[in-house]
């Protein structure tokens, strides 16, 4: 441990007597990497850069969204396991990010250490020694060179090179594109989040023209044949002036990152066309519908447009912001002759379609009064696999209920229209609700299922269940009495509303021990906490009974 990291050293000695064992192994880490990186930084330099190539080949791809649908639809028949992976893109996406942004700060570390170790070469007191001999070679016009820091060593050098400046440009856009990516910034500042997360063009250039400057160098192959190393590197000072030892020769490294991130810049440039074609197509809202909740129903048709159950499209309102697209998903069934989607009043984007769909007007919004819309998808989810379950849950929070709203749709046509492929014998629904709010637009669809399936003696293939999770029975005491009531008070639905929240370990071994042997596709669109519950229950339960299979809605 040199002087300069002694202090460091002592901190390290002194916690690890406090018995800390997590903490210590973090800081023996960190002390292992400061003692080591001086000696070795180029390593630690190149290695995590290498990474960086990998990790930044794969990061566009989950986003490829026409691709992934593309291949969904290619293995589903192959593989229902693998097409399930495909739908946590969004995931995926993540977790590169989060290792290009690991293998970045190791890379800037360690060529901090390399810019110290230039400059203490070039300002080295013992003009005889090999690190300084090294330096000091090319300083020459047209020789060639091994330290890049060719002046007198001030620091502003490491900003005048290619390496340097393009250095500096990917780290704070990739600093940016991270930040505003944070749970509470996405949603609160979505704009924030988006206009930010575009940032990645700068980030791909900065990429691509990081090694141009050849700032990594190193002896050239022909020049070793001459001058070996291994038996030269101690008859430096005879260097040019003995045949068996000439001046070595130095070149850099040719960029290679571009051979890793140029295919998948193409197939995400192709991507954007299909978007962009499918932007320019002409949509036509048919109906407008103002739910009391403060929830927006859109009803739209589109020449092609092909759907199936579950699947989601972006859309982009030009009177309210040329660049935004947001993901919604479609609550109208494939039967059906126009698409659908729900949008809650929760933002600026939506607030303002809101108002331009008329929903602060009093009276009703004229046809040519209406913005006009750009649809791209639709999307497939995982939620397409719905009917090739025999039985199935369907969980969902809040506007979560919005995917669900197609399927039972759907579900309903199939029967009426007396579709024999339909393999789904039952359906378990949940719906968690924090306040009454939310139930007004989705109950009338409810009801019109709960009727229509009574008159057709189908009452035992749909089985519903409500929660209002913010309600306690104290709570709801004064509801109590209509309880002796035919119909809910607060749903008017036959099925009465629950308070409080699930509990899932009795929901899931009442279904398991109704139907033992069955493959259960659990399906969800809610927050992460939810899904790790589901997740954790579908694991542990199919070890008796039924077999749940855990599929989450990701967008």
């Amino acid at each position: 441990m040199c002087e300069r990291h002694a202090p460091l050293h002592q901190f390290i000695q002194t916690y690890t007597e406090k018995k800390r064992p997590f903490l210590t192994l973090i800081l023996l880490l960190l002390s292992f990497f400061i003692s080591r990186a001086p000696k070795h930084a180029l390593s630690w330099a190149r290695a995590p850069a290498a990474c960086l190539n990998f990790n930044c080949m794969l990061i566009l791809l989950p986003v490829c969204r026409n691709l992934l649908s593309f291949l969904r639809g290619s293995i589903q028949c192959c593989s229902r396991t693998a097409a399930r992976q495909l739908d946590r893109n969004i995931t995926f996406h993540k977790l590169v990010a989060y290792m290009i942004a690991f293998h970045t700060a190791v890379h800037i570390i360690a060529h901090l250490f390399n810019f110290e170790r230039f400059m203490d070469a070039q300002l080295e007191a013992n003009t005889s020694s090999l690190t300084h001999v090294l330096s000091v070679i090319g300083n020459k016009e047209n020789e060639s060179f091994l330290n890049p820091i060719r002046s007198n060593g001030t620091t502003i050098v490491m900003f005048t090179t290619v390496a340097g400046l393009t250095g500096v440009v990917i780290t704070l856009a990739l600093i940016l594109i991270i930040t505003s990516s944070m749970e509470v910034i996405r949603r609160s500042y979505f704009e924030v989040f988006w206009f930010t997360h575009h940032l990645f063009i700068v980030f791909f250039i900065g990429l691509v023209l990081h090694g141009i400057g050849r700032i990594v160098r190193g002896q050239t192959f022909a020049n070793l044949k001459l001058h070996k190393p291994l038996t030269c590197h101690s008859r430096y000072e005879e260097w040019g002036r003995i045949t068996e030892c000439p001046e070595p020769e130095f070149a850099g490294n040719p960029p290679m990152t571009w051979k890793w991130v140029v295919g998948p810049m193409v197939l995400y440039l192709c991507e954007r066309i299909v978007r962009f074609y499918r932007s320019q197509q002409k949509v036509v809202i048919t109906k407008v519908v103002m739910h009391p909740s403060k929830t927006l129903e859109l009803q739209m048709k589109k020449k092609g447009f092909k759907m199936e159950v579950g699947q989601y499209i972006f859309m982009q309102c030009p009177s309210i912001s040329q660049l935004e697209w947001h993901p919604f998903t479609l609550t109208s069934a494939p039967e059906e002759g126009h698409f659908s989607v729900h949008i809650r009043i929760v933002g600026d984007w939506t607030q303002a379609l809101y108002s331009a769909c008329g929903g602060d007007k009093t009276e009703g919004q004229e046809a040519w009064e209406l913005p006009r819309m750009a649809v791209d998808g639709p999307f497939g989810t995982a939620s397409e696999d719905v009917f090739r379950y025999e039985v199935v849950m369907l969980v969902g929070a809040g506007i979560g209920v919005t995917p669900f709203a197609s399927i039972l749709k759907s579900v309903w046509y199939k029967h009426v229209q007396q579709n024999t492929n339909v393999f789904t014998k039952k359906i378990y629904f949940y719906w968690l609700c924090p306040e009454t709010e939310a139930f007004e637009w989705f109950a009338d669809l409810l009801q019109s299922l709960e009727r229509q399936m009574t008159e057709k003696n189908m009452s035992d293939f749909l089985s519903y269940n409500i929660y209002l999770t913010r309600w306690k029975d104290t709570e709801a005491a004064h509801f109590r009495v209509h309880h002796e009531a035919e119909n809910d008070p607060i749903t008017g639905l036959k099925q009465k509303t629950l308070y409080g929240k699930p509990n899932w370990d009795s929901e899931f071994n009442t279904i398991a021990t109704s139907h033992p042997g069955c493959k259960v596709g659990v399906f969800l669109c809610g927050p992460p906490l939810l899904a790790k519950a589901l997740e954790k229950q579908c694991l542990t339960q199919s070890q008796a009974g039924a077999e749940f299979i855990f599929n989450k809605e990701n967008f």
